[in-house]
C-alpha cells in the first residue's frame, strides 16, 4: 500500500478556508514546506515598513510553522 502525505496550509491562525496539497513522496512535500515558510517569510519581511532583527525574523518563522501542518495517509 503506497503513503500519501497531506500538507495543510492556512493563512492565518483564524483561517477556516484551508488548502490541502497531497503528495506521493515525503521529499516533496518536505521541499514545498520549507520553500513555503521562506516565500511568507519573505513576503512579510519585504512589505514590512520596520527593520527586522535577526529575531524577529526567526519568530515569523515559528508562526508560520504553526500554520501548515503535514500528516502521512496510509
Amino acid at each position: 500500500m503506497k503513503k500519501t502525505y497531506k500538507l495543510t496550509l492556512a493563512s492565518d491562525s483564524l483561517d477556516t478556508n484551508l488548502e490541502e496539497i497531497f503528495f506521493d513522496d515525503f521529499y516533496e512535500l518536505q521541499d514545498y514546506y520549507f520553500k513555503e515558510i521562506e516565500r511568507r517569510v519573505q513576503f512579510t519581511v519585504s512589505h514590512s515598513p520596520y527593520s527586522l532583527t535577526d529575531q524577529d525574523i526567526k519568530d515569523l518563522e515559528e508562526q508560520e510553522k504553526q500554520l501548515i501542518t503535514f500528516e502521512i495517509n496510509i
